[in-house]
């Protein structure tokens, strides 16, 4: 794997912006580059243009030749995704299950498993049953673990997994789920020319050596909508490629949350295959919520969204009946609501003692700069805030479904995560909500931890709807 002390890495736009001390919107003052153009750069989605190239190698005083090179060597060699650069090493260990597999049930395997979301939908469904996750993250493992008492849970880096243990220990999966971090995918090679040992590999090939040695009758793999277009779109045509090659039928298509009830505007990519020869049909929408799409390509999401489906739930739907607390504040009591949602109140789930609900201890300053938030950062006073995205201090719309919840969601500098209408950032509880977990659903660490537990995990719901689809569609599962 490629490592960010590569010379070449050292020169690339993002890294010789932030060498100069520039902000993307002085890059884009200077030159006729947008920030959202400047931000595909910089996540090494898209390559700049010869014209854009020398544009840049002026603002940023390095040859053009020596920036494109930067650049292309970002691009095909991109960073991994979180774990694989921030984990310190530790000694692989595995959780047993609590609970004996039940055999009556369809069995599901989670990689790159996090705490568990999208097979956590899968077992929502009371037809499949979680036998085995694997992560490399600690914290994940035991929240996962907490919450999947039928699984073993297994807590290594896939590099160094050997998959002859999932055979040993008995792990036979119908189902593979799970989203390799698209930003380990180097380019992809045929696959017959990949094998368990070569150190080439990255994430997404030991996914697909996995369900190869495993051969599960469907597999679903979830990842960002922004893998579509990747190197214009060839990693994903490489990705469909590679399963076809090993037997499978593929589909490909993109799911907003908000269109499944949940209160979020989240999109996401999913990529499933079946040993059935089945051209599989994705989930129709149940709630109705006009918004654009980040793709553009109108081939992998619903054309059309009905109006007369049920409306959008709304974040006040999903977070409103939680306790009124301030800055710094928490609460474990529930208060009893006259007019609670059935969001919440399904949400509740019969819990005694609300946790997790407790706020960001937020500055003087900050609180000020709340005070003054909206809808974007128009709003706050120029002498309080001097840089940011449109979004950044931005108070969430209490009757509209949130935006996407990111792992920052109790600093209020970040991407729209204010309360609708308390002066705070939102609690873990409140961005657990929104991204679709039940109260009852234990997250297991420290603050930090659990914040990005929940930013970066798959919103049960979407793997609810993915399980009911396969369940309906499949010939082999007894109807």
């Amino acid at each position: 794997m490629v490592t960010s002390t590569s010379p070449l890495r050292s020169t690339d736009i993002r890294n010789r912006r932030i060498m100069m001390k520039l902000k993307q919107k002085d890059i884009s003052a200077l030159t006729d580059i947008s920030n959202s153009e400047l931000c595909k750069y910089e996540r090494g989605l898209i390559m700049p243009s010869k014209k854009k190239i020398l544009q840049l190698s002026k603002v940023l005083s390095i040859p053009a030749e020596d920036l494109h090179s930067s650049q292309k060597f970002f691009l095909d060699n991109p960073l991994s995704g979180e774990g694989y650069v921030t984990n310190k090493t530790h000694k692989p260990y595995v959780l047993k299950r609590k609970y004996k597999i039940n055999n009556n049930k369809i069995s599901v395997l989670d990689l790159f498993c996090g705490v568990g979301g999208l097979s956590h939908g899968f077992e929502q469904t009371n037809k499949f049953q979680v036998i085995a996750g694997l992560d490399l993250m600690p914290d994940r493992i035991e929240t996962f673990a907490q919450n999947h008492p039928s699984a073993d849970s297994y807590c290594y880096d896939i590099f160094k997994f050997p998959l002859s243990k999932f055979v040993k220990d008995g792990i036979n999966p119908d189902v593979i789920v799970g989203g390799p971090p698209c930003q380990g995918f180097s380019s992809i090679r045929p696959f017959r020319s990949i094998n368990e040992n070569d150190v080439r590999n990255d994430l997404l090939e030991y996914y697909a050596l996995t369900v190869n040695k495993l051969k599960p009758k469907w597999f679903v793999l979830e990842n960002v909508v922004g893998l579509l277009t990747h190197k214009n779109g060839t990693n994903v045509q490489h990705i469909c490629k590679i399963f076809e090659n090993i037997g499978y039928t593929i589909s490909v298509f993109v799911l907003n949350g908000v269109h499944f009830g949940l209160p979020q505007r989240r999109e996401r990519l999913f990529i499933i295959g079946n040993l059935e020869n089945i051209s599989f049909k994705f989930p129709v929408p149940t709630h109705y919520y006009s918004s654009k799409s980040m793709v553009k390509n109108n081939h992998y999401i619903h054309k059309k969204i009905k109006k007369d489906l049920k409306s959008a739930v709304t974040t006040m739907d999903a977070i409103g009946d939680l306790p009124i607390i301030k800055a710094g504040e928490s609460s474990t009591i529930y208060p009893k609501c006259d007019n609670i949602s059935n969001y919440g109140c399904k949400f509740r789930t019969k819990s005694k003692y609300l946790t997790l609900h407790k706020s960001t201890s937020h500055s003087k300053k900050m609180l000020e700069i709340i005070k003054h938030s909206s809808s974007n950062i128009k709003s706050i006073p120029k002498e309080l805030v001097k840089s940011g995205f449109s979004t950044s201090y931005s108070r969430l719309d209490g009757s509209e479904p949130s935006v996407t919840i990111t792992v920052n969601f109790g600093n209020p500098g970040s991407n729209r995560c204010i309360h609708p209408h308390q002066n705070r950032a939102l609690t873990p509880r409140e961005a657990a909500r929104l991204q679709g977990f039940k109260d009852s659903f234990t997250f297991v660490g420290n603050r930090n931890n659990i914040s990005k537990q929940i930013g970066n995990a798959v919103p049960p719901i979407l793997g609810n709807v993915i399980a009911k689809a396969i369940f309906d569609q499949s010939q082999i599962f007894d109807n």
